[in-house]
Formats: C-alpha cells, structure tokens, sequence
C-alpha cells in the first residue's frame, strides 16, 4: 500500500512524518499532562488514570507525565498551559468542570478561552444522589413538620448538592441547609449520627454501604449523559432523575436557562486538550488514541479500582458541553446563587 507522506512545519521537533491516516510517530517523546488541582483529587486521579494508558495507544508509545499546577480553582493550571504550551502536541491538559464553567473563566484572572481548545474527549462523572433517611422522607413534603435538614460542605454546595436547592424552590420540599462538614466522610458521620437527614454524594460504594443498613434510600439523581441523552445512572436504580422532576414546573425564563446551565454542569465532569492552534493531523492522532482507550483492558481494570462512575465521552459530546456552558447568560447563572441565598445560604 502506498502512503503519501508530509511534513507538518514547525513540528519536526515533536513528529518526523505524518501518514496519510493521520497518525503521528511519537516514538522517543515525553508528553506532559497538567493538572489543575492537588495530587489525589478527582481530577489528579482522572489524569494519571488516562495517562497511562494513553501512551500505550498514541504511536510511538510515548511517556506521558503529569505536572500538578493547583490554585485559583484550576485557573492558574489553565492560564500556565494556555501561555507555556507549544502547538507540537507535547503538552495536555486534564481538566474539571468548574474550569469550563462560564462563572469562572469569565473572572479577569482567567487568561484562557476553553472555546478554543482542541478537545480530546471527555468523562462524565455519572451522576450524584440525593441520599435520605427512611425516617425523614416523609417530612420532606409536610410542611407542618420540621423540615429535612440537608447536610453540605463549606461554602456554596457543589453542584450535585444543589439538586436539593432545586427540589425546595420548584417540587416544594421542606428541607433546611447546614452547610460547613469538610468532606464526604464528615458527611456521612453526621448522616449516620441522625445528625443530619440527607447529602449527596456520587460514589456507588458509599451510597451501597448507606442505603445496605435499612435505613437510608436513594431519594433521587442528577442523572447520567450517555450518547448525548440524559438518563438514570443503572447503579442507583430506579430513582428519579431531578430534571425530569422539574420538567415544566419552570416557567421564568431565566430560571429555565439557570437549570439547564446546572444540568449541563452535572452531565460531564472531566475533559483532555490540546492547546489552541493545535495542528489537526496531532488533534486527530490523540483522539483516535483516546477512543482506543475505551478497549484498553489494563485501563477497565484500573477504572474499576479507582473511579467507579468514569465513564469516556467522545470529543464532539465535550464541545457541545462547552459550548451550551458557555452560551448561559451572567443573569442565568446568578440566579443560582441567588435561589441559593433566598433558602438561608451565605453566597459571597
């Protein structure tokens, strides 16, 4: 079979020859892969998770490294990847949701544009529960009794706690926040102790130990972006899923667009660049890589160990991620904050 072969300019340091497929030698090279936040978070694990098994499938077997660049809510990563990296395809970066967030790039400290990345694919986080306490549930539309006290981490709950906000403003549930527990085991102390009534959290092995003593359910989920459609997570079962709870029951518009902004937040949680600018046949050569990953069996093996809801999303599922994200309104997106201080939150 005869292959044409041509030359990229400006890449013979990173790639000798690009095939007409496409594929790209990066035998003998170092790729680094930064990290916006510290090492053993969500997003470091994410990272050093599809690391090694991306340089298994790129051409060439190349190393890949990760370099942790914590601070700003990831920012500080973005700024130093957007402002450092050459478009040679030696430098990537694993990113969260909260750096894709409109209410955050569009702060004056972010110097980067995530519109502009050359996007490899995506992982959606599969989902949170709303967790309660058999005994509680009952309260939770009784207005007469005191209400479900819902547990939440210091400052503004994380998006998939916010189900709970959205449940009290539009289907009437009767809970109150207590806000300040430092971390999910905190949580689920407090959960235990009848110190709280319900939390969310999206980790299948906790909520199977919870709702495992008899005494706690799954109320309902945030719901799971598989082929491009929102639907139920299987592992939580037959729960509903919050925005199909609230389906017709918004009727301000920027309420509306609020929501959708919320549940787009919730559909994906981790997503791999390039830079801008990046050369397509180098674009194309990681994105087939990154399908391959799918099938890698060291790679399920290790999933299973150490992300339990990782589930791969192809790159065009990312960039319509990024783009209904950034589409939201500012007047949108305050509106959560806004619901949030209207139930007893302080929202700085």
């Amino acid at each position: 079979m005869i292959r044409s072969i041509i030359s990229i300019v400006g890449l013979m340091c990173c790639c000798s020859t690009v095939a007409a497929d496409s594929e790209v030698d990066f035998k003998n090279k170092t790729i680094l892969m930064v990290v916006g936040f510290a090492p053993g978070g969500g997003t470091d694990s994410a990272g050093r998770l599809i690391a090694g098994s991306l340089g298994r499938q790129l051409l060439g077997g190349p190393t890949v490294t990760v370099q942790n660049v914590p601070g700003a809510d990831g920012a500080s990563a973005l700024n130093y990847f957007v402002q450092r990296s050459k478009t040679d395809g030696l430098m990537i970066t694993m990113g969260s949701g909260s750096q894709v967030d409109p209410l955050h790039y569009r702060k004056p400290q972010a110097r980067y544009d995530p519109n502009n990345f050359a996007f490899i694919g995506g992982a959606g986080r599969g989902g949170t529960a709303l967790v309660i306490n058999k005994q509680a549930e009952r309260r939770l539309l009784d207005s007469a009794s005191p209400p479900v006290i819902m547990g939440s981490l210091s400052g503004i709950p994380r998006s998939g706690m916010q189900s709970a906000a959205w449940g009290k403003e539009f289907l009437g549930w009767n809970l109150k926040w207590v806000v300040g527990y430092r971390g999910t085991n905190e949580l689920t102390g407090a959960l235990e102790r009848d110190e709280i009534d319900m939390t969310s959290t999206g980790s299948v092995p906790l909520i199977e130990k919870l709702v495992g003593t008899g005494r706690f359910k799954i109320l309902t989920q945030s719901g799971t972006m598989e082929n491009g459609k929102l639907g139920p997570r299987a592992e939580f079962g037959d729960a509903l899923v919050i925005p199909h709870l609230v389906e017709g029951k918004i009727q301000d518009p920027t309420a509306a667009r609020s929501f959708a902004y919320w549940a787009n937040l919730n559909a994906m949680d981790k997503w791999l660049a390039l830079p801008p600018n990046t050369p397509q046949p180098l674009v194309h050569a990681y994105r087939v890589a990154f399908k391959k990953i799918v099938a890698d069996p060291v790679f399920n093996q290790r999933r299973a160990g150490v992300a339990d809801d990782f589930t791969l999303a192809p790159h065009e599922e990312v960039e319509a991620w990024v783009r209904n994200l950034a589409s939201t309104p500012p007047e949108a997106i305050e509106y959560i904050s806004v619901m949030l201080r209207g139930q007893g939150i302080q929202v700085d």
